[in-house]
């Protein structure tokens, strides 16, 4: 029996089950790894977003494999993946779906019928999501926060698990739209996607130039992958480790007391969602490395890309070229562990 039937699993029964979900990502990572080329740390941020129910943000210029990643890890868990390219041109009910006029031959009665829409799927990627207009940005701030959508005054639920994996092209700015506060902060995390070293880029022309990629291994099922979401919040966490989690991300916030880079650099900084997303990604992370609790290490490794998005430099900063990756890396040194 697990948790998802109603009955509490033991502790003894859930350290087992950090011993098959690190199992499975060893799996996961070998199976990938037949397709992709490096990218080991994005890889890993992918899956502590999947495992502790995180949408993630990937920045990268074009043709760094990321669709392929996300698609890739989508037919590895056998999971449903639909693809949405955002343009300016696209509307809200392009990805929630719409109500459509039918006719039943039988009766001649006119009835309307919901069509479901791209969002009703296990893995969404939103391709060049700030290329679309804000309204329909919007579209995904319900499903993302609350598993549904709104159609003509009536709910629908989204299959679990369900992910929003974004992704956002650093160049060719013009005539974008930049991502709300509001929308960024449903991010669990911003990656970015950075260009592979030679010996990786020799690799992977070989790769795409010579025949059909091999066939993958299906390493999990979406039950399965539910029993693991359901355990990351039951991983144990040290005090410590939440203490130093939000001092992490009050000493992003600008004020009098704040750390010199924070009042210099900074307009705006995290709310307390990115303590949460903090510590579950920090229990995510060691459950994957097969350790039945989450430590400083954890919270330490994850900050910057689950902050980053969510520290917005003022207009001295940008001027001077000075990002948020580069503040934080100063306040993460600054703060210490317990």
């Amino acid at each position: 029996m697990n948790d998802s039937a109603g009955v509490p699993l033991t502790p003894r029964q859930d350290e087992e089950l950090v011993r098959q979900a690190s199992e499975a990502r060893a799996a996961i990572t070998h199976e990938i790894g037949k397709i992709i080329v490096g990218q080991k740390e994005v890889l890993e941020l992918l899956l502590i977003a999947l495992f502790s129910r995180g949408h993630g943000l990937f920045i990268g210029v074009p043709g760094l494999a990321k669709t392929l990643l996300i698609h890739t890890l989508a037919d590895c868990l056998a999971l449903d993946f639909k693809r949405v390219q955002f343009t300016p041109d696209l509307m809200p009910s392009d990805i929630t779906g719409t109500e459509i006029l039918e006719e039943d031959h039988s009766t001649g009665k006119r009835i309307f019928q919901f069509v479901k829409g791209p969002v009703f799927t296990n893995i969404l990627l939103a391709d060049e999501i700030n290329r679309t207009s804000p309204k329909t940005q919007a579209a995904l701030l319900q499903a993302m926060q609350e598993y549904r959508v709104s159609v003509a005054g009536v709910d629908y639920r989204l299959e679990q698990p369900f992910l929003v994996f974004a992704t956002q092209n650093p160049i060719e700015q013009e005539g974008t739209y930049p991502l709300p506060e509001a929308q960024l902060d449903r991010f669990m995390f911003s990656i970015d996607v950075s260009y592979p070293d030679e010996e990786e880029e020799v690799e992977i022309v070989r790769r795409t130039t010579s025949g059909s990629p091999p066939p993958l291994a299906k390493i999990l099922e979406p039950g399965r992958i539910l029993e693991f979401q359901a355990l990351v919040p039951r991983v144990p966490v040290a005090d410590s480790a939440v203490d130093y989690a939000v001092r992490l991300v009050r000493s992003t916030r600008p004020g009098k007391s704040a750390l010199t880079p924070i009042r210099e650099w900074v307009s705006w900084g995290a709310g307390p969602r990115a303590a949460q997303h903090l510590v579950l990604a920090a229990k995510a992370r060691a459950m994957l490395a097969g350790r039945y609790a989450a430590g400083e290490e954890d919270i330490h490794a994850l900050a910057i890309p689950v902050l980053k998005h969510r520290v917005i430099p003022n207009f001295k900063a940008e001027a001077k070229g000075i990002g948020s990756a580069t503040i934080l890396e100063e306040v993460i040194e600054a703060i210490p562990r317990a």
